[in-house]
């Protein structure tokens, strides 16, 4: 980063410096940790020496703050996916049901607004369509912030309620479902940056119709890209020049459909992974009446106080299913990227 012409592409140089500020996020916290526990090991080292009940007293509740913090560094490390430190895109969507289930998929809304905002996060509603009466029948959230996208993937699913609802003069309890789907927030501009060590460019003699000149002259460029195989050619201009870069310009062309289509491949994928909205496919049970229980149906986490959870309180699931994940090798946590 100190070298005279880092900044001669903007672009790549955005990347760097975007890289060395996702490393700095995980080396910082934990050179300020091992600080901590250097500075509890003296502390310790002296009351043992010369105790004193109120040191020892905070030096108790400092061991307690460290093991926290280590618990966030280590579930953090989970998150080693190559779309994880990414913003996150969540798709709410009501099941059947009508007002009731179109009322529940604003409640889920309204938890992942409320989860968002605990962990600092800044939350943009990019589409919502009103329900007849109540609720909503569908909403796209955006949570920005780093691993957003990381920490929400554990929500894609169906997403089940039971419930005496409002909505019914009988006061007869329901079962209502909505559909959550999470996608990583990727890059629409995709930027192509060819090297120039990357290029195999052959010169040769056009061939059809021209005169002499097409004959003579080595007119005619072919680039092969050889990170991918790709080729181009022209042979239309009599200038040298001006084929290359034609055939330039189609390489970008090339690989730009490549790169769009590896996006697109990655979202066909995603979307392959949703479930119908309907019961026996729910990965959580939210239980209002006649007891109160949420239920993860993956890790069989099971919290009583439904209230805390519908207020944002998703930690605990978050974190049994990271765990029960295992965090599988990739490289988004230690790789470049911006997620906020």
């Amino acid at each position: 980063m100190g070298e005279g012409d880092f900044w001669s592409s903007q672009e790549r140089a955005q990347e760097i410096v975007q890289r060395v500020k996702t490393l700095k996020g995980w080396v910082d916290p934990f050179e300020l940790l091992v600080a901590r526990v250097s500075g509890a090991r003296e502390l310790d080292d002296l009351l043992a020496l010369e105790p004193d009940p109120e040191m020892d007293a905070d030096l108790s509740a400092e061991v307690e703050r460290i093991g926290v913090t280590l618990e966030e560094l280590r579930l953090r490390s989970l998150l080693s996916q190559p779309d994880d430190f990414r913003d996150a895109q969540i798709e709410i969507s009501a099941g059947a049901g009508g007002t009731e289930a179109q009322d529940w998929a604003q409640m889920l809304m309204r938890m992942y607004t409320r989860w968002a905002e605990r962990h600092g996060y800044a939350v943009e509603v990019t589409d919502v369509s009103e329900g007849e009466e109540a609720g909503i029948k569908g909403a796209i959230l955006e949570i920005k912030g780093e691993y957003a996208y990381g920490y929400l993937k554990a929500e894609s699913g169906v997403h089940r309620l039971v419930r005496i609802s409002p909505f019914d003069s009988q006061a007869r309890r329901h079962t209502s479902f909505a559909s959550v789907f999470i996608y990583p927030v990727v890059d629409t501009d995709i930027n192509i940056e060819i090297r120039e060590e990357d290029l195999k460019i052959d010169v040769f003699r056009a061939s059809g119709a021209g005169g002499q000149h097409v004959n003579k002259t080595s007119s005619a460029v072919r680039i092969t890209h050889l990170p991918t195989g790709l080729i181009t050619a022209s042979q239309q201009q009599r200038s040298q020049h001006k084929n290359k870069a034609t055939a330039m310009q189609m390489l970008k062309n090339k690989l730009y459909q490549r790169e769009l289509q590896k996006q697109l491949d990655r979202k066909a994928e995603l979307d392959a992974n949703k479930s119908d909205v309907s019961f026996g496919s729910q990965i959580r049970s939210y239980v209002f009446q006649p007891y109160t229980m949420v239920n993860d149906h993956r890790t069989e986490l099971k919290i009583p106080d439904v209230q805390k959870v519908m207020d944002g309180g998703l930690d605990p699931f978050i974190e049994a299913y990271l765990k029960q994940l295992g965090g599988a090798p990739g490289e988004g946590a230690n790789g470049a990227g911006n997620a906020a």
